[in-house]
Order: C-alpha cells, then structure tokens, then sequence
C-alpha cells in the first residue's frame, strides 16, 4: 500500500473543545492528555468518552499516570493496565506508552506486557525514547515488540529542528518498521520549514493547528 505524500498532522490537546476545535482547522489525528504543563498526563474518562463522541478522526489517549520519570512501579503499571483497558470499552484508536529502567534504557519487559494489553488498539512509544543515551539501539529492541506501530520523537533533540540529523537517520532506518512522529516544538508556522529539512510522514504539536 502506498503511503500518503501529504504529512499527517496530530494535533496534542487537552480537551474535547481542542479537539473539536483541531479537526475544525484540518488536523487527521488527536493526542488527548491532560496536564500539558506536564508534558501529558492520562486524561479522565469522561473527556476521552466526550472526546470520542465528538470528532470523527482517529484519537490516541496518553497514558501516563504520574509526572516525572519515566520509571514506573508495579502499582503504577497496574493502574497504566487499568487505563489501557478504559480506552479499549470507549474504542480509543490508539494509546501512547513509555516506560524507562533505572539505568536509562526502555523497559521491554514492561513495554510488552502494556503494548499487549492495548492490542487491537495501535501503540505508540512516546518521546521517553528521547532520554535514552542511544535511540537506534533502543529502536531495534523496540522493533521486536510486534504490537508497537508508532515512535513519536524529536531524535533526542529539544526540539525537532535541534534533532533532525537524528530524525533523519531514525527515518532512513526504522522508517518501514515504525510510523515515525515527528515532534518537538513544531508549529503551524515552522511546519513547512521543519517538513522540508526532515521530509517525514507524520508530526505532532500542540500548536501545529491553527
């Protein structure tokens, strides 16, 4: 199947209205969180039941349910489970993931047993894959985790036009694997600037929307 030419964009907000809102202003996709101060938390179940009910594009919830790192416990991965399956009853498109060890690696362990949790559902590994000392070793490990379909990234960089050389690479290398989600700072006004140095297929920003 060939893959569209035009980008898709995924819009980041934080409430039903933004959402209604960013499929208004043309975005193909949704990544629902709460606390974007945060950098995304899982959002309650009544906006992801209103959110759903109200656009008709794809919708991705976050699910993270603390701030801070990304090492979580035993508890705290119940609970992510918990919420995994609440986005599954509402038909969620997709969920977002990470999950890091104490020495800075991804956590395949645990990544697989959420990734198998949320099937059908699509899972994305979020920008965690951002902390790690070596993002295409951590890709390929990543890649034998069948139920993962999407890395959102910024190639290690603070900001997407700060990781190109890398988003580059990631896309040259891993970019039949994974859908690569370009992120980090993009806009609607730096989008076509940003689309033109790294030529990916799909990016994500809370402000990529007018």
């Amino acid at each position: 199947m060939m893959k569209r030419k035009i980008p898709i964009k995924e819009a980041c907000v934080e409430s039903t209205d933004q959402a209604v809102n960013a499929e208004r202003n043309g975005a193909d996709r949704i990544e629902l969180c709460k606390n974007l101060d945060l950098d995304g938390l899982t959002p309650e179940i009544n906006v992801i039941q209103k959110t759903m009910k109200s656009v008709n594009i794809p919708v991705k919830v976050m699910i993270r349910p603390r701030p801070g790192n990304f090492i979580f416990s035993h508890n705290e991965i119940k609970l992510m489970e918990q919420d995994i399956d609440l986005c599954k009853k509402s038909n969620v498109h997709g969920v977002v993931i990470g999950v890091l060890t104490s020495s800075g690696i991804i956590d395949t362990i645990e990544t697989k047993r959420l990734a198998s949790r949320a099937y059908p559902m699509a899972v994305t590994f979020h920008k965690a894959i951002d902390q790690t000392k070596d993002i295409l070793y951590e890709l390929d490990r990543l890649s034998r985790i069948q139920e993962i379909s999407s890395i959102l990234t910024s190639g290690g960089g603070k900001t997407a036009f700060k990781g190109q050389t890398m988003l580059r690479k990631i896309i040259d290398q891993y970019g039949r694997r994974f859908n690569i989600i370009v992120a980090g700072s993009i806009t609607h006004e730096n989008f076509d600037e940003i689309h033109g140095l790294i030529n990916a297929q799909e990016y994500h920003g809370k402000n990529l929307i007018l």
